[in-house]
């Protein structure tokens, strides 16, 4: 893709930046010629990302909780005294719930704050990035996950809020549009960590092996390009063909 001339001073917001798709989204929207801003809960990893990326383009941190209200307003308020306005938006913070305790069991404490990471902090991140895009116009990126069709055990409030997501997502794109196209990213099985993998971790995917973070960092750069002004409203699965393959067991 065309890189974008940094003078004309194209500004982009990721939520949870500092590590994993977060990152690799960052990472690659300097590369395209945005200057960068990130929000994380991580104030250490935050700051290494930045001073990482920095000979990349330019990119700030801001400590933000974007499950609360009240630092999303702050962090906001920030970045319009540095930044002025914005362009883009990519919300990926999110709080990954791995095999929890049955139903009769459900932490509603922990259900809440999963919830309020994972699907109000968008709506929040919305609300407060309105008034700084350039004109009204710009894009936003949502990250969902498969688990908004299916599930593991025990997973009730991840999936709830990434389910959330998607609806949030194309309600955003009609109330928004047409100055500013909202779409979303679900991503599978993303290696975020960079562990040794199985070969039959790999050879499961119909795409012959597990997601990497730039496989989804270049689907967001895309999404927030202008090539990509006739799609808002929708979601787009990134998952190696996995929700298209039938598994029985044999």
């Amino acid at each position: 893709m065309k890189r974008r001339d940094f003078e004309s001073g194209v500004r982009a917001i990721v939520t949870g930046g500092a590590r994993g798709i977060g990152r690799a989204i960052a990472c690659r929207l300097l590369e395209d010629g945005y200057s960068v801003v990130i929000f994380d809960i991580d104030r250490d990893e935050g700051i290494r990302a930045a001073s990482e990326l920095e000979a990349i383009g330019r990119i700030d941190f801001i400590d933000a909780d974007v499950g609360s209200e009240e630092s999303v307003y702050r962090a906001f308020q920030k970045v319009h005294a540095d930044y002025g306005q914005i362009d883009a938006v990519v919300n990926n913070a999110g709080i990954a719930e791995g095999f929890g305790s049955p139903i009769e069991h459900l932490d509603i404490g922990r259900w809440n704050r999963v919830l309020a990471v994972n699907l109000t902090s968008i709506a929040l991140m919305a609300k407060h990035s309105y008034p700084l895009f350039r004109g009204s116009k710009g894009a936003i990126v949502n990250i969902s996950s498969t688990r908004f069709l299916q599930s593991e055990k025990n997973t009730f409030a991840y999936s709830a809020s990434k389910g959330g997501v998607v609806s949030l997502t194309h309600s955003l794109a009609v109330s928004l549009g047409p100055l500013i196209r909202v779409n979303c990213i679900s991503p599978g099985w993303i290696d975020t960590k960079g562990e040794p993998l199985r070969p039959e971790d790999h050879a499961q995917h119909p795409a012959g092996r597990v997601g990497r973070p730039q496989d989804i960092a270049s689907l967001a750069s895309y999404l927030l390009s202008e090539e990509a002004g006739f799609i808002t409203g929708q979601n787009f699965i990134v998952d190696g063909g996995m929700t298209r393959k039938m598994i029985y067991a044999e």
